[in-house]
């Protein structure tokens, strides 16, 4: 009734190699259009970031469109209107314009 159990051949020696390579192919395409790309765009946002003077047009990452008035450490002043002046974080100015963008709006 009950049928009795054999072991199996080992596998050959390069096997173990050929099953972990589509592994190894997932991680590298992770890599090159995950990671890599990601990086990238938060040294460039880090050395925008850092580039930041008194004068430049900004948008926030609320959308808000305005100038620099004054720069600290953390913060920025932007000018969104005349003699209107909000404080956001300097993380939060999420894209610098040209010179004129604001007249031209």
């Amino acid at each position: 009734m009950i049928s009795p159990a054999y072991a199996q051949a080992a596998a050959p020696a390069g096997g173990d190699l050929m099953s972990f390579l589509p592994i190894i192919a997932i991680f590298v395409v992770f890599y090159f259009l995950l990671i890599r790309p990601q990086q990238k765009r938060a040294k460039e946002t880090k050395a925008m970031l850092a580039a930041l003077q008194k004068g430049d047009e900004v948008v926030t990452a609320g959308g808000v469109v305005g100038k620099i008035a004054k720069l600290d450490a953390q913060y920025a002043v932007v000018e969104v209107a005349p003699n209107v002046e909000i404080t956001v974080q300097r993380g939060a100015v999420a894209q610098l314009l040209p010179k004129g963008t604001i007249k031209a709006l």
